[in-house]
């Protein structure tokens, strides 16, 4: 059966990621979906081996996946995990020739990432009552997460040992277990110190934890949880944007870059392995940069003849 001929080598593939890799768990069981989703598609094409499976299988997968209406960040995701497998497929010599079609192996066109404003960054900082507990943990941490560009998984679960506030930066332990310092400023240090004194003995209640930011019960605060806040604080900043976490480090290193910061310094910083992910942000920058040029340059501010 197909189950026994195809899941097989979809486990050996997620294994090999999980050792040489080191791929976060959200990603892996991402992939796991998406690449299970493949195989009962074939199955239903009577496909039962991964050497059956062509070219015309691959792009009627697609057609598929489009005709379920997923956005075009999943059907990405999905035609990603799908190149990576056959790889593989062909390199454990599983498959004699790889049947992905050429387009599939392309680089997907990328969304330039939604970014906050300077002002609206300020805004978002004032909307936490930084007069109360939670408040000010909710400040910290949107302080922090600004001046670093950290992950939320990696906010969330950072540790108070991982916190330097002699040199005023942070341990970071990334994807692929990848460790990397960030430094940060003043104001975010100022957050920590207030938090650590004065909010989180409170919170733990005489209990014990390693983790640095905690609910009230005196748990780690969640990803999730970290998102209904963000959401929350936006919507009465009147932010009129979707802001994630995710928005905050878009808008850490675009404004890096913007105040002329080097692509090289900004990719260690987010922790990115290759410099072409951090390469999207300069065409933000390029972005803004041809608005200026629009609107103050002489001759294109002058009325044409």
């Amino acid at each position: 059966m197909m189950k026994e001929s195809l899941s097989p080598h979809i486990d050996s593939f997620l294994n090999m990621l999980t050792v040489e890799k080191g791929l976060a768990r959200n990603t892996l069981e991402a992939y796991s979906r998406d690449l299970n989703r493949l195989a009962n598609f074939l199955k239903g094409r009577g496909v039962k081996t991964w050497e059956e499976s062509q070219s015309v299988h691959l792009r009627s997968y697609l057609s598929w996946l489009r005709g379920r209406g997923l956005s075009v960040r999943s059907i990405a995701r999905h035609i990603v995990a799908l190149r990576q497998l056959y790889r593989f497929l062909e390199k454990e010599e599983v498959i004699a020739e790889n049947p992905v079609p050429s387009f599939f192996l392309h680089s997907t066109s990328r969304r330039l990432p939604r970014t906050l404003g300077r002002d609206e960054v300020k805004s978002l900082l004032t909307q936490p009552d930084a007069r109360t507990p939670l408040g000010l943990r909710d400040q910290t941490m949107i302080e922090l997460l600004y001046a670093t560009g950290v992950r939320v998984s990696e906010l969330v679960s950072l540790q108070t040992h991982e916190i330097n506030l002699q040199g005023d930066y942070l341990t970071v332990r990334g994807k692929g277990a990848k460790v990397r310092m960030i430094p940060f400023g003043k104001w975010a240090r100022e957050g920590l110190l207030r938090y650590l004194k004065e909010v989180r003995p409170k919170l733990l209640q005489g209990r014990t934890s390693p983790f640095l930011f905690l609910t009230r019960s005196g748990r780690p605060l969640t990803r999730q949880g970290f998102w209904k806040l963000i959401r929350r604080y936006a919507l009465a900043a009147g932010i009129d944007k979707r802001v994630t976490p995710h928005t905050l480090r878009h808008s850490f290193a675009t404004h890096l870059l913007e105040g002329g910061a080097d692509l090289r310094s900004v990719q260690s910083m987010l922790g990115h392995s290759d410099i072409s992910t951090t390469q999207i942000y300069t065409h933000v920058n390029s972005s803004r940069l041809k608005e200026i040029h629009r609107r103050y340059h002489p001759r294109e501010r002058a009325p044409s003849k």
